[in-house]
């Protein structure tokens, strides 16, 4: 079980035995990130968590922007690398791997077009932010990742004597394991893909089903407390059964040392190991039961176990825990031996144990002398460790070559910074020109097979970026010319139009442009008016930047009276609209928008005119009980309107939103964290609650809110929308564009329900597949989805999607 020693040593050794504010608002900035850091960490139980300022959102970012967070998740305050500039990394050290995957060919328009068909991707990630690259070849945005050189800091300018060590010592096994920096005792915990490969008892596994769980699911953070574990056992007819056990603190206090009975006749006490004799277990009666009962009561929930080839003691225990150390494991030797821990307690700790003139094993002082190890290792850092006994433990010592050649310049390339530090990086995907070296490329056929190779070696690679490319090559295929490229995302604005579109009507003769647009703007901001003339009556067609704003006109307005008109509001009848009600549902219950609310301002004369059922808090309607009652009038919302040729006095117009105003109003239902205004004159927000309690209270409360002259609905566009019309193309575009897509398209798709299906197909496949990369991540990775949009030619930004995994 601990077999000494040694073999071969590497060569340079010889064998002897990670719009610039003011300074002012800087600080306000950094203060109120570290209180949210704090505030994480009250919440998420150390978890690591990305989160990004409701502001900054709504900017997008482009591979530099993320190649910051991919720095810092890897590298960390510790190698002097830096928060991003656009978000903030909450407890890096928690960050066990990265993996990128890149989708080529997919705009976020055509993510919100198939929005229903994209389960996972809208489910599973909490932060969402637009995407921009300026790369016609997908190959550069990999390339980018892997190459992008990491700032110049100090942990990488070491002298030319650090550098020689390092060298030197490379290829140790103490510094190919863990490295060369020091790191918490979260750092030094078995996975259990590391427990299955050392004989641990591990739940699920078959011969562990009569093991006791000690229910420790809590995540242990480097402040969790650590206990030494030692057994003594001998052997029975049924094999090794536990004789005796010791548990001590981390202030080295005995809390357990317990004789215990064995089940089974014993054959072998094994005296001169254990120090147990038939006469000292004579008179027990404790038994293993007992003693498990025990432990489970002495241990916390984040307890982490520290022992010598732990997992035999766990074994005789019968006991499975999740979080250990070995030190077995941390002072390890060449091709997998290990060092018998009385050699470590000498050599490291400069103490005796198990000596010649004492009967057998003490576990309780084995049990220290583990837990002390386990210690100084942490402490130490495991380059010191290797240093200050390179040639004690490991019987090398440092060998100066006089012709040795001077050592190259150091790369600063992320993926050459990775590798030196022992994590490995890949690329995976279809035959491409990735700036990486070909040996940490692998190259397959298809989507389906890279996949289900990934799956059997995600545990191994610290960074991996994986692109699936068969929804591209599609793509590629059906939409050959620029043409039909076009075609495809015209119709996909379409789209969006419509569902943000209002028809309304009839209305009074002389009624204008201005004044329809003047009305709707209660429910939120208007993008454009067109006035029908169906040659009896006037209507209008209402076009909303906001999904809320038009769900809000049909909810409020339907059955409004003006001038003693009443009109009607309703949404286009098109087959683009089929699933409008689930698409809308959707939304409203996006994890991005759980603690959203939508809040639109009324002037007091519109908001006594309105009359709203208490009902309407969130749950749409088709309008037809939306508690206005037809014959009603504004107040002076509509006294510009001309009757009989007279012109009337113009009436109050909404007062601007303050933050101000708004936290006065809205913080009686709950903790605000944020609040988005679009502009200086805004006369709708965005509200963000700590928590969706104070969402739901609010709209509850939509009554009493009407009554002040605000009306809210669930948020709906996610956060880093500006406008659901503007998704697509620049507003410029979109204004020189928007007729002439209305003449071509007809009221179905004009892309065919052949090739709709075959997308929707495409991208439910590939949300699947997108779902089992995530599933087979290990906790602890952070997860990058790129979808990288279309910048050939086009302004259709992607979307980048981004959660460590928990």
């Amino acid at each position: 079980m601990e077999c000494s020693s040694s073999s071969n040593v590497p060569s340079g050794t010889k064998k002897r035995q990670n719009e610039a504010p003011s300074a002012q608002e800087d600080v306000k900035r950094r203060k109120t990130e570290e209180e949210g850091d704090e505030d994480l960490r009250r919440r998420h139980g150390g978890s690591a968590k990305v989160s990004v300022r409701l502001d900054r959102l709504r900017q997008p970012i482009a591979v530099a922007q993320l190649m910051e967070l991919l720095h810092f998740a890897a590298l960390g305050k510790s190698r002097g690398i830096k928060q991003p500039s656009w978000c903030r990394l909450h407890r890096q050290k928690k960050v066990s791997r990265i993996n990128v995957v890149i989708v080529d060919g997919v705009t976020q328009s055509l993510f919100y077009n198939h929005y229903l068909s994209m389960e996972h991707l809208r489910s599973s990630y909490t932060t969402r932010i637009s995407f921009t690259s300026s790369y016609d070849d997908v190959d550069d945005v990999a390339s980018d990742i892997f190459s992008l050189e990491v700032p110049k800091v100090d942990f990488l300018s070491l002298s030319a004597a650090e550098e020689a060590l390092h060298e030197a010592l490379k290829y140790h096994p103490v510094i190919i394991k863990f490295g060369t920096q020091k790191m918490g005792l979260t750092a030094y915990l078995l996975s259990q893909q590391q427990m299955i490969k050392n004989h641990y008892p591990v739940k699920g596994l078959p011969g562990f089903e009569d093991f006791l769980c000690t229910g420790s699911n809590v995540r242990v953070t480097d402040d969790s407390p650590l206990y030494g574990l030692d057994c003594e056992m001998c052997l029975t007819m049924k094999g090794n059964e536990l004789t005796r056990v010791s548990l001590v603190d981390s202030d080295g206090n005995c809390l357990l040392d317990e004789l215990v009975k064995p089940q089974n006749h014993v054959i072998d006490y094994l005296t001169r190991f254990s120090g147990i004799t038939a006469a000292m277990l004579r008179p027990v009666t404790t038994t293993l039961r007992d003693v498990q009962a025990k432990i489970r009561t002495l241990l916390p929930d984040d307890a982490v176990l520290v022992g010598h080839s732990l997992n035999n003691d766990l074994k005789a225990l019968k006991l499975i825990h999740p979080h250990v150390i070995d030190t077995a494991l941390l002072f390890r030797k060449e091709h997998g031996q290990k060092f018998k821990l009385k050699v470590l307690a000498q050599a490291v700790l400069k103490r005796q144990i198990q000596t010649e003139d004492q009967i057998g094993h003490n576990p309780t002082e084995d049990a220290l002398a583990a837990l002390d190890l386990a210690r100084y290792f942490i402490r130490t850092g495991p380059l010191k460790v290797v240093e200050l006994h390179l040639e004690e433990l490991w019987g090398w010592s440092l060998e100066e070559s006089p012709d040795c050649k001077p050592e190259p310049t150091p790369s600063y390339r992320f993926a050459d910074i990775l590798q030196s530090l022992s994590r490995p990086v890949a690329f995976l995907g279809k035959r491409a020109f990735v700036d990486l070296d070909l040996s940490h490329q692998r190259w397959y056929r298809s989507d389906k097979e890279m996949l289900s190779s990934f799956r059997n070696q995600t545990s191994h690679l610290f960074l991996s970026v994986l692109r699936f490319s068969s929804l591209s090559d599609h793509m590629k295929r059906s939409y050959a010319h620029r043409y039909h490229h076009q075609q495809l995302y015209h119709n996909v604005s379409a789209v969006f139009r419509d569902m943000c579109t209002v028809f309304s009507g009839p209305f009074p003769v002389h009624f204008s442009k201005k004044e329809v647009k003047r009305l709707f703007s209660c429910c939120g901001p208007v993008h454009k008016v067109q006035m029908r003339n169906t040659g009896v009556r006037i209507h209008a067609k209402v076009e909303f930047q906001m999904l809320e704003g038009a769900t809000l006109a049909l909810e409020v307005l339907n059955g409004f009276s003006v001038l003693g008109q009443t009109i009607k509001v309703q949404r286009p009848v098109k087959e683009s609209m089929l699933d409008l009600d689930l698409n809308l549902d959707a939304l409203m219950s996006d994890r991005v928008n759980a603690n959203q609310l939508y809040v639109s301002r009324l002037s007091q004369d519109v908001a006594e005119g309105l009359s709203v059922s208490a009902t309407v808090n969130g749950h749409l309607s088709d309008g037809k009980s939306s508690g206005f009652h037809p014959g009603r009038q504004t107040n002076g919302l509509l006294q510009t309107a001309k009757v009989n040729g007279k012109q009337l006095h113009p009436g109050t117009i909404a007062p601007d939103l303050s933050e101000e105003s708004l936290r006065e109003a809205f913080s009686p239902f709950g903790s605000i964290k944020s609040v988005t205004l679009p502009g200086i004159h805004a006369r709708h927000a965005r509200i963000e609650f700590e928590s969706s309690d104070g969402k739901h209270a609010a709209l509850g409360s939509s009554d009493h809110l009407l009554k002040t002259g605000y009306l809210t609905w669930p948020s709906m566009t996610p956060p880093h929308l500006h406008s659901w019309v503007g998704m697509t193309t620049s507003r410029k575009m979109q204004d020189e564009e928007d007729d002439a897509a209305d003449k071509q398209r007809p009221d179905s798709f004009t892309y065919g329900g052949i090739q709709r299906n075959q997308e929707v197909s495409l991208l439910n496949k590939l949300d699947r597949r997108l779902r089992r990369v995530f599933n087979s991540l290990p906790d602890g990775t952070l997860s990058v989805v790129l979808l990288l949009g279309n910048s050939r030619g086009f302004d259709h930004p992607g979307l980048c999607f981004l959660e460590v995994k928990d």
